[in-house]
């Protein structure tokens, strides 16, 4: 089982222990979609894979908020923004600008990226280091504008 897992299960006992409703469905949410994972895919995913799940879920629940803000529903963006902090705990921490710009400048050095036909070279070198570090969809644009 990898260590995110047992993390987030850990987690969710301790939620259902401290009565703590909110929290509980975050874990539950969580555990959920790494169990069809698992049965979909018939795999014990591994720690990047949980990570990159959490990144996801972390994305929808971002996107739902703006959505439910554009509504006039405040109340539903603030749960989802409630649920992106539970989320957040289990993340490694976060890259500043110029730690990514510095991952950005070795990966397109590292690759000989000359314009955007490599951006896939560098984008490969660059996601499994950024993933659940940094948002994926900032670092895209800066390579973009780097390879412009």
């Amino acid at each position: 089982m990898s260590a995110l897992k047992e993390q987030l299960t850990a987690a969710m006992k301790d939620a259902m222990r401290a009565k703590e409703k909110a929290r509980l469905g975050v874990f539950r949410m969580a555990l959920s979609a790494i169990k069809q994972i698992e049965v979909d895919e018939r795999i014990e995913p591994d720690d990047a894979r949980v990570l990159a799940l959490l990144d996801k879920l972390i994305k929808q629940r971002k996107d739902s908020a703006t959505q439910y803000r554009d509504a006039g529903r405040p109340e539903l963006a603030e749960t989802e923004e409630a649920e992106i902090v539970v989320l957040q705990e289990f993340l490694p921490t976060q890259l500043s600008d110029a730690e990514v710009d510095a991952l950005i400048d070795d990966a397109i050095s590292q690759t000989g990226a000359a314009g955007m036909q490599d951006m896939g070279k560098v984008m490969g070198i660059l996601k499994p280091q950024l993933q659940g570090r940094a948002d994926m969809g900032a670092a895209s644009g800066k390579v973009r504008a780097k390879l412009n």
